[in-house]
């Protein structure tokens, strides 16, 4: 075993080449997309695309990873800081860093083991789940907000595993059609939403453990649908409740012929 994953051994004899030929999507390098690139990368995963049309910006500064105050000042782009992240973690790795939207290059995303989900939007995710299941690839979506509470806020984050014929985010009651037709009548009147780097560390590093265990189990406990929420003025992740109702149901949402297979073989 390479000598920089001996301590990940107890993942598997042969985890660390399982890990390098893992070929994983990570779509927004944002608070929380960065994370999970960061760790993918610290645990060995072998190909990494990394998918964010946008430039670094004097915002995003307190919570993107990777990124320093030269990169915002040259308005660098996101794939650039990705693709210099992984490189000096992880410079046997295969790096795909697209600056454009995930939707004008979702033929990518054909050959990933897992998709990691790191947008804001309800509509992004709704698509991107969309996609995941018609290429039968495991979906895991992270996202975390910040709401008014009186006169103080309240932190509320999510991990969630979109497993191919399991519950998906709409079964799980998650997404929403009222949720997305809200969020597009009230498009660009809210403003940039309130993110803070510590919870998507939190989430973040739960969705890899989520990914590690899919691909290397290091026990005998594992789910194949996960909904975990954050209360971040608690600093606890729990599984969500709904999940004692939900996780034995087939998911009707993606089962017709419209829905899966990929369209351009069809």
């Amino acid at each position: 075993m390479d000598e920089r994953f001996a301590r990940q051994s107890f993942l598997g004899t042969e985890s660390a080449r399982v890990l390098r030929e893992s070929r994983v999507a990570v779509i927004g390098f944002g608070g929380g997309g960065s994370h999970v690139v960061q760790q993918l990368s610290h645990i060995g995963v072998g190909d990494i695309l990394s998918i964010d049309p946008d430039k670094s910006e004097e915002t995003n500064i307190h919570r993107l990873i990777g990124a320093t105050l030269e990169d915002v000042t040259a308005k660098l782009p996101k794939s650039d800081i990705a693709e210099r992240l992984i490189n000096g973690i992880n410079p046997s790795a295969k790096i795909h860093c697209i600056a454009r939207d995930w939707r004008e290059v979702a033929e990518l995303l054909r050959d990933r083991d897992v998709i990691f989900g790191c947008i804001d939007t309800f509509g992004g995710r709704r698509d991107l789940e969309m996609a995941a299941r018609r290429y039968l690839i495991p979906y895991i979506d992270i996202g975390m907000d910040v709401y008014p509470e009186s006169e103080r806020f309240r932190i509320e984050g999510q991990v969630i595993l979109s497993m191919p014929g399991r519950p998906c985010m709409r079964c799980l009651g998650f997404l929403g059609d009222d949720l997305v037709a809200q969020e597009a009548r009230n498009y660009g009147a809210a403003g940039g939403k309130p993110q803070v780097v510590w919870p998507n560390g939190v989430l973040a590093s739960s969705a890899v453990g989520i990914f590690t265990q899919l691909i290397s189990p290091w026990h005998d406990d594992h789910r194949d649908v996960e909904y975990l929420e954050y209360d971040g003025n608690k600093n606890l992740l729990r599984q969500s409740n709904r999940l004692l109702h939900l996780s034995d149901i087939i998911c009707r949402h993606f089962s017709g012929e419209t829905d899966l297979g990929d369209p351009f073989w069809n």
